[in-house]
């Protein structure tokens, strides 16, 4: 069973409650030792006392006359003299001593410490421990906050805790060649000492998000079983000019009292951006000098103690030429989106974790999953898994994984969307328009899905087109029927309905994306033949493009990419026209089912009338 622990109560309770002794002891318990108390009584009883010789010592003065009993631990009594003229001879008869009896008053610096002085250090005492105990739970370290702004950040792992091989990162093996010499290096540095080679310093891992850089990096320490330190670029960067140097000056001290180790840097385009020559902004400052430390640093340390530097970043072009130089970063392995045989290797790696079904074609999901990264084929898996669930199974299907693939491209299903009757029949003529085309041209891929149920990243029905081999190059002829297929929806719905509708934005999209990248990229045009009019500005994150071309060529390329999309446009009207019966058919069937796979499509398609 396991033990459930009471809820800790938080730091500030301890603080009111150590607040409140000290007010205490203040006010009660100082007093006590500073004076004894003092009893007053009236006259009348002063003198019983007296005749029932219950005085012990008394001390007469003028306004207060003092005296203490005669019990085994005396108390101290206090009375106001009456005009007495017998008051001597009374303390006489009585037998009491006549001697000093009101206390001394303490020492004014010993009265000062122990009333101000002394409960300002245990109030204080007891926040320092607070503090501590706070930052300690915060992970800063005994000696967290303010205290520890130029200290390193850093993860460290030691062997046995990263966990990781080359063997649990599928799909990058070219990757993996290259950073198995540096395991080799930190194994065995003598092999490359005696004949005079020295280990690169620095390794930098590039390539778009989600493809396991960071996985290659630890997998690197776990089969070198050395110190592995992980940072974030971004943990350099601080509110005060020269923290961030600070902080890699003890990163890599650390790092050199555990040689041989890795360091790993992932993001490094935070702190290793271009320097610019403005020289204006306070932020830039603190990160320049931060770059400026992290360059001295690694020309500081010799690669030979076995300390290796990765960093990882899917921003290379944004990265200062002075650490790129060879003697920095000197090797650059690329982390690329996996082929079809590396998708294929990823799938079977996560779905080894979850309970599958015999009949389970990871190569038919691989070859749906085109284009996506390892992060993505994970979720794929991992939505599968979570599907069989909600459908009250024990394991995984083939339908389950078809199904994940479509979460991660266009979303779930949206249930709660309710589309009229003519709606749905506009979604089923535009669907179709697009299968029909692809169909009916050479060079497209197969058709292998077609549905109008709405998805939550707002498709109201999609296409699924799947390519029967992995394919690297595309011509010219095959682009094009890309277009067109891009088209035959709203090709679809002019010549059903004879109007147009909104559903068509993304195909837009798309047929226009394709069409400039033909004009000004591939040199598929006999105007402009071979020449790079755009150029790609961040090839991992969205292949952002900028032209690079006078405002004159850039009307004619604009042009020629209208003139591009209308040809296949018009390609599109054509063969649908000349099929225009499979058009209805297909579309009432796929209106009536809301979802057909491929063979239901090309079974009808080539039925003959």
């Amino acid at each position: 069973m396991q033990k459930i622990e009471k809820p800790k109560k938080p730091l500030i309770f301890y603080y009111f409650v150590a607040m409140v002794v000290v007010i205490l002891l203040n006010t009660l318990l100082f007093p006590r030792l500073m004076h004894q108390e003092i009893t007053q009584v009236d006259y009348g009883t002063f003198l019983t006392m007296l005749e029932n010789k219950e005085v012990a010592v008394a001390q007469v003065e003028q306004d207060v006359i003092y005296f203490t009993d005669t019990s085994e631990e005396p108390g101290m009594y206090a009375t106001i003299p009456f005009n007495d003229p017998d008051l001597v001879n009374r303390l006489w008869e009585s037998g009491c001593m006549f001697a000093q009896v009101k206390p001394q008053e303490m020492n004014p610096i010993l009265s000062f410490l122990l009333t101000f002085i002394l409960p300002v250090v245990i109030f204080i005492a007891i926040g320092q421990l607070m503090s501590r105990a706070l930052m300690k739970k915060l992970g800063g370290g005994p000696m967290g906050g303010a205290m520890q702004f130029g200290k390193s950040s850093a993860k460290v792992y030691i062997a046995s805790e990263t966990g990781m091989k080359f063997t649990d990162v599928a799909g990058e093996d070219e990757a993996k060649e290259n950073l198995m010499e540096v395991v080799d290096f930190l194994h065995n540095p003598q092999k490359y000492q005696e004949i005079g080679a020295k280990m690169p310093k620095g390794v930098l891992l590039v390539g778009p998000p989600g493809t396991g850089k960071t996985l290659l990096a630890k997998a690197v320490a776990g089969e070198a079983g050395v110190p592995f330190f992980s940072i974030s670029g971004s943990e350099f960067v601080e509110m005060f000019v020269g923290m961030g140097a600070n902080k890699v000056r003890d990163l890599f001290k650390q790092a050199n009292e555990k040689a041989p180790c890795i360091v790993f840097i992932d993001e490094i385009d935070t702190i290793g951006k271009k320097r610019d020559a403005s020289g204006m902004g306070g932020g830039n400052d603190e990160r320049e000098q931060t770059l400026n430390q992290l360059l001295t640093e690694m020309d500081g340390f010799e690669g030979s103690k076995g300390v290796v530097i990765l960093a990882a970043t899917n921003r290379p072009e944004t990265l200062d030429p002075a650490l790129l130089r060879p003697g920095r970063f000197d090797r650059r392995v690329p982390v690329e989106l996996p082929d079809l045989q590396g998708r294929e290797a990823i799938l079977k790696v996560h779905a080894a974790r979850v309970k599958l079904a015999e009949n389970v074609d990871f190569n038919a999901i691989a070859r749906a999953a085109s284009g996506a990264s390892g992060a993505e084929l994970a979720n794929m898996v991992n939505e599968a898994a979570l599907r069989a669930v909600r459908q009250g199974r024990k394991f995984v299907t083939q339908e389950d994984l078809q199904e994940s693939i479509e979460v991660v491209i266009a979303g779930y299903q949206k249930k709660n969307k309710i589309l009229s009757d003519h709606e749905r029949m506009i979604v089923s003529y535009h669907e179709i328009g697009h299968a029909l085309v692809a169909a009916l041209q050479t060079h497209s891929a197969p058709v292998a899905k077609i549905t109008i149920i709405p998805r939550t990243s707002g498709a109201l029905g999609y296409t699924m087109q799947v390519e029967q081999e992995e394919r690297n190059l595309m011509s010219r002829e095959e682009l094009e029927n890309q277009i067109a297929t891009l088209t035959g929806g709203r090709a679809a719905e002019e010549i059903v309905f004879h109007s147009i509708t909104t559903g068509a934005s993304n195909d837009i999209e798309k047929a226009t994306k394709l069409a400039r990248a033909m004009v000004t990229r591939y040199g598929m045009t006999d105007d402009f033949d071979m020449v790079a009019l755009e150029t790609v500005t961040n090839q991992y994150m969205g292949g952002d493009t900028a032209l690079a071309c006078a405002p004159e060529t850039s009307a004619k390329i604009d042009q020629m990419v209208v003139d591009t999309v209308k040809t296949q446009h018009g390609k599109a009207l054509k063969l649908l026209k000349d099929n225009e019966g499979k058009l209805h058919e297909l579309s009432k069937f796929l209106c009536e089912k809301e979802t057909i796979t491929g063979e239901e499509f090309m079974r009808i398609l080539e039925k003959k009338d």
